[in-house]
């Protein structure tokens, strides 16, 4: 049978599982496991199992419990709260103020616990009612929280990234250090878009009345409720930065600087400890599978001859080494709309990144990108996480259709700052090169 027709029988397969609503590492494992099976007979099982033992030995693998467990603890320590308050202190008086500090408080949570629906689901729940009460347009407010928890993919810790560097053996610090300017660069673009968007059009983001401003002492007094958050991310961040601990070494230190703030906001208990550790086993269980199903396609998609026929069809996209690039993301920009990010992580970068490091280009600066498209997926329609994070909380009067369409100008704003960096890699290389 030639790779082509088992190519399009493999990811059928594959498609018509996931859409049965199948859980998509039990779908791509299996279905793996079958095309190994009549690939290369009974004997390939062990490939599988070998390189799962490997990955099973890797000390990176142990930052993910961590990182979960620090996201789960933060959660509910009470610091959202706290930093929402700070934010309206001193950005209620700008014109979208409110959602610029919305966007800022949701980096500012994403450099703390790496996952997305954290942010989100704080942010519709406590920023939300209160730009909708002052006569925020909706889209803008709606827009702003989605766009902003995104950003915890792309700002270290990010799971995504260490799933990344397990799956193609790249740095997991070096990850991390590359996402920092990407990051604060697409902050600085949306919260610009916010700003200006509010300047031209005052009544999408109205400024609060001045007998509803602080005073300077007030806004100087709140900025405590940012002290424990920054000291979280710098003993994380910093400890790699410095060469004082490795990703995973930093990861427990973040839970140290976890259980420190719940200790502080008073709200540290050991029921909170029983919960976040039960969702922390749950959500690394399933992360194992999933890491199972990346072993599983890799080996079956390699054995049907894979890279011949990519290589072959690469050959025939115009523009040479760059017009590939941005044919990968054209893909993997689509896929974001479909499928969940684990699993075009677990789909493409067997079959991309050979073809990647063979043009030259550096996996680290390809990973970025990679990240920045998954960071997009999370908010585009019709399936991004995000959007249905944020249906969960919001009124009932907001409509998803609502939530679609807020998305569109943030994502037109993400993709200038995804051109951006690959026409600028050094924003991606610079740091790492510098710190690492």
């Amino acid at each position: 049978m030639s790779i082509e027709l088992l190519t399009l029988l493999f990811f059928g397969s594959l498609l018509v599982f996931i859409l049965l609503g199948l859980p998509l590492a039990f779908v791509l494992g299996g279905v793996s496991v079958i095309f190994l099976y009549f690939t290369w007979g009974f004997d390939a099982f062990y490939l599988v199992a070998s390189k799962m033992w490997d990955s099973m030995n890797s000390f990176t693998l142990v930052a993910i419990p961590l990182f979960v467990f620090m996201a789960m603890i933060l959660e509910r320590a009470g610091v959202a709260t706290n930093l929402y308050r700070m934010m309206h202190l001193w950005w209620g008086g700008v014109r979208g103020g409110l959602a610029i500090g919305t966007v800022g408080i949701c980096a500012l949570m994403g450099a703390m616990v790496g996952l997305s629906g954290a942010a989100v689901v704080t942010m519709g729940t406590i920023a939300l009612p209160a730009m909708l009460e002052r006569g925020y347009n909706k889209e803008m407010a709606l827009g702003a929280i989605n766009a902003g928890g995104g950003f915890a993919v792309l700002l270290p810790p990010s799971i995504l990234m260490i799933l990344y560097g397990l799956i193609t053996g790249v740095s997991v610090g070096k990850m991390f250090a590359a996402g920092i300017l990407p990051g604060l660069l697409l902050v600085v673009l949306v919260s610009l878009y916010i700003a200006i968007r509010c300047y031209l059009q005052p009544e999408m983001g109205p400024a609060l009345p001045k007998e509803e401003r602080s005073d300077w002492g007030e806004r100087f007094r709140s900025l405590r409720s940012v002290i424990l958050p920054i000291i979280v991310v710098l003993m994380v961040l910093g400890s790699i930065m410095a060469g004082i601990a490795t990703p995973t070494e930093s990861a427990a230190v973040g839970v140290l600087g976890a259980l420190i703030s719940a200790a502080v906001h008073r709200t540290l208990s050991w029921e909170i400890i029983r919960t976040s550790a039960i969702r922390t086993l749950r959500l690394t269980a399933m992360i194992m599978w999933i890491l199972f199903a990346a072993h599983a396609f890799s080996a079956a998609y390699s054995a049907m001859g894979a890279q011949s026929l990519i290589s072959g069809l690469m050959e025939h996209i115009p523009g040479g080494p760059w017009g590939t690039i941005i044919f990968m993301m054209a893909v993997l920009f689509f896929l974001g709309m479909v499928l969940d990010p684990v699993g075009i992580m677990l789909i493409t970068l067997p079959v991309f990144l050979p073809i990647v490091t063979e043009l030259g280009f550096d996996p680290i600066w390809f990973g970025i990108l990679f990240i920045i498209n998954m960071e997009i997926g999370y908010m585009t329609p019709p399936f991004g996480f995000n959007l249905f994070y944020l249906k969960g909380v919001v009124p009932p009067h907001i409509t998803m259709g609502d939530i679609y369409r807020s998305v569109i100008p943030y994502t037109v704003v993400e993709l200038i700052g995804l051109a951006l960096i690959i026409i600028f890699p050094a924003i991606v290389t610079w740091l790492p090169d510098k710190v690492m």
